[in-house]
């Protein structure tokens, strides 16, 4: 069998006969603190000889329940996929939440995890984490049910930044707020999309700033405004600095929805058909209503000249 591998949902798993540590978690943006619990069973895995397994759900409980109310959340399915399976892991099992699971009492949770992984050792979990109806299970009672059945439980401590614990929720406001460099510190990556390069109406180019156009349709929106970003072809890429527009270009024809538009800051490699990772690194300022192009020109200029301000800061913290 050819590691690291995935399989959706529990029923389908097949593993060889090695001991599992499985963290679980909805782990979405796959923040600072979801590190912790999923590095805790990468490490218990390597020290045993078993296999690091991570167990993860879609969509969100709360949209399952109180759908007006749910997390919009930061990852697609397929991107927190390949997050995960770039942290060292053996295994990723993507498990839809539905109303049969969401019903899987506390008492029966484990020996449904252990009717389809028979070789499960030991379960990583936040100290905030619940399960089984009702969200009635909590740490104190899975160290219950687990002693039943000779499992062990690490629980891991909420991760705090300046006085706050991480959270994908903390995570939304930031970037909701435009608050992008602290987002990125929770995260412990930069935030990121993906899309392929798309025709657009070419506007940029006729105002001396050529934009590429990248259809994206996150279900948490960031801030609306221009950012500093690096933008890269194919994974492991040279990253080239270039600013972006997210957001309804009130001043050329306000959209239904926000479009994701990036100029390069120097030669541009790219064209339509090009699949792009954007890391998004510095909020410059919100967008805003110019009055005609010539004005929307000149801020555009500005916004190049603050994005490469950045750059070089960058770049000199790096070199120091």
């Amino acid at each position: 069998m050819n590691f690291p591998c995935q399989f959706d949902g529990l029923d389908h798993v097949q593993l060889p006969p090695r001991p599992l540590h499985l963290a679980i978690g909805m782990f979405d943006g796959v923040h600072l603190g979801h590190h912790a619990v999923i590095e805790s069973a990468v490490h218990s895995a390597r020290r045993s000889g078993g296999l690091a397994g991570v167990l993860t759900f879609w969509p969100h409980p709360r949209a399952l329940f109180n759908p007006a109310g749910s997390a919009r959340m930061l990852m697609s399915p397929a991107v927190k996929l390949r997050v995960l399976l770039g942290l060292g892991v053996d295994v990723v099992i993507q498990q839809t939440f539905s109303h049969d699971f969401a019903r899987i009492t506390v008492e029966d949770f484990l020996p449904h995890l252990l009717g389809r992984l028979p070789h499960l050792a030991g379960i990583y979990v936040g100290e905030n984490w619940r399960f089984g109806a009702g969200r009635k299970g909590n740490v104190r009672l899975l160290l219950t049910e687990a002693a039943k059945h000779n499992l062990s439980v690490l629980s891991v401590p909420r991760i705090h930044w300046n006085g706050g614990p991480i959270s994908s929720t903390r995570i939304r406001d930031s970037l909701e707020a435009g608050r992008l460099e602290e987002a990125n510190t929770l995260l412990g990556y930069s935030y990121f999309s993906e899309g392929t390069v798309t025709a657009g109406r070419q506007l940029g180019r006729t105002i001396g700033f050529p934009t590429l156009n990248v259809p994206w349709v996150p279900e948490l929106k960031p801030r609306y405004g221009v950012y500093a970003v690096r933008v890269s072809g194919v994974p492991g890429g040279v990253a080239l600095p270039a600013v972006a527009n997210y957001g309804l270009r009130p001043t050329v024809g306000r959209a239904d929805e926000p479009l994701l538009e990036v100029h390069v800051l120097g030669p541009c490699p790219f064209t339509e058909g090009s699949h792009l990772t954007i890391d998004w690194l510095k909020f410059l300022r919100p967008e805003q209503k110019f009055d005609d192009l010539a004005k929307l020109r000149a801020q555009i200029a500005q916004d190049c000249v603050s994005a490469a301000a950045f750059f070089s800061v960058e770049t000199a913290a790096v070199g120091d």
